[in-house]
């Protein structure tokens, strides 16, 4: 079994993810037992400024910091939930210590699988203003739909002044179902919570669009290359 390492950028996004990866291993075996796992994390506010300002090859600087104390660690490789980190994890720059999982890449996959056509994708400005999404979609043969800019802006707001606070507020869930509708009514066919914070607040109960969950599946998909049956896909540097 390989040793997965989280690269934590976000608070609820990361402990979603290291709890979803744990849980998958009752989830199969009928054991608590799961692959071993190590999260590092610096807090994503040190890297704020640089966010703002644009500057991704710093921020990419702070998180090849963590990659290289999860390698130091035995991980074999790691998976980011954080959407908006892999901006700055394309950057180019010095190898990373571990290959890595990229996020996009794994909800693309899920999205063709399930048969979308048109996904709606909710996240940070900075991840819905990126094609990070849209180019991963586009790959195959899948539409991306952003909310109109003052959604936009509500749905960033809420992340940055609840979500990664803990905050979970019932006044911002029935906002974020409020979008999930116009993007309905545009013709999506699912929705995708490209913020690890999201699902926490946006459960596919209440959704009128099936979601995908970028946390949980990243989680899975992580599972899954540490058991052997995902090969570990060529997406950032490390050795393999």
């Amino acid at each position: 079994m390989k040793h997965l390492g989280v690269l934590a950028h976000s608070t609820g996004g990361a402990a979603l993810c290291f709890l979803a990866f744990c849980e998958e291993g009752f989830h199969r075996t009928g054991r608590n037992e799961h692959p071993d796992v190590t999260l590092d994390y610096i807090a994503f506010g040190y890297s704020m400024p640089a966010w703002e300002s644009g500057d991704h090859a710093a921020v990419r600087a702070t998180l090849a910091t963590s990659a290289q104390r999860l390698a130091r660690a035995g991980a074999d490789f790691f998976a980011c939930p954080d959407n908006t980190a892999h901006m700055a994890l394309e950057v180019p720059g010095p190898d990373l210590p571990l290959p890595g999982l990229h996020i996009a890449e794994v909800v693309a996959d899920q999205a063709a699988a399930e048969g979308r056509t048109r996904v709606g994708v909710l996240g940070t400005k900075y991840t819905m203003d990126s094609p990070l999404y849209p180019r991963a979609l586009a790959a195959r043969g899948i539409a991306a739909e952003l909310p109109e800019a003052g959604d936009r802006h509500l749905v960033n707001e809420v992340i940055f002044k609840e979500l990664v606070n803990g905050v979970i507020s019932e006044a911002s869930r029935q906002e974020y179902l409020r979008v999930i509708e116009r993007l309905a009514d545009r013709g999506c066919d699912a929705v995708a919570l490209v913020c690890t914070e999201i699902p926490l607040l946006v459960t596919p109960d209440v959704s009128c669009l099936p979601t995908l969950d970028s946390t949980r599946l990243l989680a899975r998909a992580a599972y899954d290359v540490t058991v052997g049956e995902r090969a570990m896909p060529d997406w950032y540097g490390g050795p393999r």
